[in-house]
């Protein structure tokens, strides 16, 4: 017999509050238990590890995202909006309340010098997700390497997250800034040098 759903959300709410404010390796599987008010049972029913239950975690909340980023895409019509929309996510998200802490993904992958594999796939998947979706846009452009483009804007992105680990409230205005001068320079042609 499967757990209820709400069962579940109780316990993916109170794994998430505790292993991306506290940390995923000092935060014990009783703490989740007592946040959720179930059993070790309960929880070892609907996910098999720990392990199993942070990656449940990452993809509860990346899906979250991108509800969060299509919502901030389909406000805009041109294509550069829509690309750099991803800076606007940034923000709507962050004044979620699930969202108000450090980057989850980065946090996750900055705690384990190895991961196991569930947890790395949900890492992964993340990251994957930004770069597919930045390409998928960049194309719309007209920009001379759109995959270029969209590794550059990985980039970007990847460091004003890091920039919210240090500072929760550290605004998107500077990364974006920084994309659409990534996106006006996309539209020159590269020219090779005379040196």
């Amino acid at each position: 017999m499967g757990s209820r759903a709400s069962t579940i959300d109780r316990i993916l709410n109170a794994a998430e509050e505790h292993f991306f404010r506290d940390g995923i390796a000092s935060t014990p599987i009783d703490a989740i238990t007592a946040a959720a008010d179930v059993s070790s049972a309960t929880l070892y029913r609907a996910f098999p590890s720990k392990n199993d239950l942070v990656s449940a975690a990452l993809r509860r909340r990346h899906a979250a995202w991108l509800t969060v980023w299509d919502e901030a895409i389909d406000r805009y019509t041109a294509p550069r909006d829509r690309l750099l929309a991803v800076f606007e996510a940034i923000d709507d998200f962050a004044d979620r309340p699930m969202g108000a802490r450090w980057c989850a993904f980065l946090g996750t992958a900055a705690e384990f010098t190895d991961a196991p594999p569930v947890i790395l796939e949900a890492v992964n998947l993340d990251t994957d997700t930004l770069r597919t979706r930045l390409e998928q846009l960049a194309r719309k452009l007209p920009a001379a390497d759109p995959t270029g483009l969209a590794e550059q804007l990985l980039l970007i992105i990847t460091g004003h997250l890091g920039m919210r680990l240090r500072n929760s409230n550290y605004p998107s205005a500077t990364a974006l800034t920084i994309g659409q001068h990534l996106v006006a320079e996309s539209r020159r042609p590269h020219r090779p040098s005379n040196n």
